[in-house]
């Protein structure tokens, strides 16, 4: 289960995926090389992670929080829809998907006050993963 804070969490997996990069890298790159060897589009796949790593980071450098006046005040009424929606989530089960589509929405919002704290950690860590998932492809 997500935790509270959607960039927080987004910042605890990269630092989690980076942390097991540093340290399988070695082991690792010489099995993508066989796996490319017999055919398997491995590096389609680190292809594709990196675009979409690079896509989230475009968005995270995109977010200037300090430029929304009122912030604080609506991260709290989406962290109080959120509650209401996870409470109705069981009396509406046929509305599930619904429900889980707008608590990602609230998701984003309700993080965004604590995001600059965390923006330029969130964009290292994401240059650092690129970087190692590049070096696995050379």
């Amino acid at each position: 289960m997500a935790g509270d804070n959607l960039y927080e969490d987004l910042k605890k997996a990269l630092e989690d995926f980076k942390s097991f990069l540093d340290t399988n890298v070695p082991v690792i790159k010489p099995a993508i090389a066989a796996l490319q060897g017999v055919g398997v589009p491995i590096n389609d796949l680190l292809d594709q992670l990196v675009e979409l790593l690079g896509q989230l980071k475009t968005e995270i450098q995109n977010l200037d929080v300090s430029a929304i006046p009122g912030l604080d005040e609506v991260s709290a009424f989406t962290g109080g829809a959120k509650a209401l929606l996870e409470a109705a989530k069981n009396l509406l089960p046929d509305a599930s998907s619904e429900i889980d589509s707008v608590l990602s929405i609230a998701d984003v919002v309700t993080g965004l006050p604590s995001l600059e704290q965390i923006k330029q950690d969130i964009l290292d860590l994401l240059d650092a993963v690129v970087a190692d998932l590049n070096q696995l492809k050379s």
